[in-house]
């Protein structure tokens, strides 16, 4: 007869090795090109506000497990560390709106991510990685005052066959993604609407 607690082992260990598996981590690192477009005549403040700089995406599995945590929030601010100075005559970092009047700047800028999405080949069947992001970009004057609201959105891909792990894939596809919204933002920012006014009148 099997004794009671050898049995309670045998239940036991499968959970324990179940709860011992975490979701991995994949904290999105990359490097980003300066573009080459013209300065604007313009001094501005930049909020990375907590949303942005802590900014995590969770993916779960069909079963709701959780699979991978998507760290993105300072890749972000590496890539508008590298895009603003170079679309701008100046680019001064704040903690929040509030210092901007006191820094003396023209406007102040405020990114913030509202969507994040991840298509994995085994969900899919496809084989390509694919990450699509929605953005929220503003833009107040130096008192905090609305000047313009926009949305953003860039995507990336990348084929499976170059990568050598789902991390790795997943990173990859993440900073085309980023590299496509540096791209778009640049080349788009004084096409607003609302920011084109406003160039115009100053």
């Amino acid at each position: 007869m099997k004794h009671p607690l050898t049995t309670c082992v045998k239940v036991l260990l499968p959970a324990l090795l179940l709860s011992a598996c975490g979701a991995s981590s994949v904290v999105i690192s990359g490097s980003f090109p300066t573009p080459n477009i013209g300065t604007l005549p313009v001094t501005l403040a930049v909020v990375y506000d907590d949303s942005l700089q802590d900014f995590t995406y969770t993916e779960y599995s069909e079963t709701g497990q959780e699979e991978y945590h998507i760290q993105s929030g300072q890749s972000h601010i590496e890539l508008f560390n590298a895009i603003l100075p170079a679309m701008f005559e100046q680019v001064i970092p704040v903690d929040a709106i509030e210092q901007a009047a006191e820094a003396g700047v023209d406007a102040v800028f405020v990114p913030n991510i509202e969507e994040f999405q991840l298509a994995l080949p085994a969900k899919t069947r496809l084989d390509v990685y694919e990450v699509w992001i929605k953005y929220n970009m503003r833009l107040l004057t130096a008192e905090g005052d609305y000047l313009a609201d926009w949305v953003l959105t860039s995507y990336g891909k990348t084929p499976t066959e170059t990568f050598r792990g789902t991390e790795s894939a997943i990173n990859d596809a993440a900073i085309v993604a980023l590299r496509d919204l540096a791209s778009t933002f640049a080349l788009s920012f004084t096409q607003v609407p609302e920011i084109s006014d406003w160039l115009a009148n100053r």
